[in-house]
């Protein structure tokens, strides 16, 4: 006996032997589910960077209607141009009434009309305070017992241009019935054909298409949805 040498099995056979030429390897489950995710992922990130662009060309082309006509205005607390702009629509007759919403509770009506130098006769006849928003998804929701409240079928929608989408989305979702009407105050940093150059423009746009994600995946599934107002059951503006 011949120790330390083992005699091959003619039998067996190398299986690279009997791959024929120009046939790749077969490559194992788990490196088809690395390439495979690989794929997915360079997917998901193109998917996810075009959604980007066209939510940033649609907000930069985003412009209020010429003749702006509607039952009610709303405006969506955040700026005071916005407000600004709303009760110089209303003014015009826009509108029949206004909401402004998601006003601080220590903010007086008499202060917002001081702000917008509106006159004391229209704000007594024709605007209303929304007190018990938090965030936008409460403003839809205050919006909504308002319109409801008062009967109104169509409404303009006064809010800065960037946060138009996530806005008429939050409506949309709690009143599908509602002809919204977008009126964006113009952002003039977004206006600029070079805004992706100014850090703080590119991460407004960033931060706010993330929520723009967020709340198209909240519609859908219903999860992580909250009511947005400050009292769960509203008593609606005062």
């Amino acid at each position: 006996m011949t120790m330390g040498h083992t005699t091959p099995n003619p039998t067996q056979q190398d299986p690279e032997l009997d791959r024929p030429a120009g046939v790749p390897p077969r490559r194992g489950p788990i490196r088809r589910l690395l390439r495979w995710g690989g794929f997915a992922c360079v997917l998901a990130m193109a998917l996810v960077f075009g959604g980007f662009l066209r939510f940033a060309d649609s907000v930069t082309t985003l412009k209020p209607p010429a003749e702006p006509k509607a039952d009610a205005i709303v405006v969506l607390t955040g700026g005071y141009q916005r407000i600004d702009q709303a009760v110089e629509l209303l003014q015009k007759g826009a509108g029949k009434r206004l909401l402004i919403s998601g006003v601080h509770p220590t903010t007086t009506p008499a202060q917002i009309r001081r702000m917008t130098q509106g006159s004391a006769d229209l704000f007594s006849c024709c605007v209303d305070i929304g007190y018990d928003a938090i965030d936008t998804i409460g403003n839809a929701e205050e919006a909504s017992n308002w319109i409801h409240a008062k009967g109104y079928r169509s409404v303009l929608i006064v809010t800065n241009n960037y946060h138009m989408p996530r806005s008429l989305a939050e409506l949309s979702y709690v009143d599908p019935d509602i002809d919204f009407i977008a009126y964006p105050v113009v952002n003039s940093d977004l206006k600029s054909r070079n805004w992706f150059t100014d850090p703080n423009a590119m991460r407004v746009m960033l931060a706010e298409y993330v929520k723009v994600l967020l709340t198209g995946a909240r519609n859908i599934t219903g999860f992580g949805r909250h009511t947005g107002l400050r009292s769960a059951n509203a008593s609606g503006p005062q």
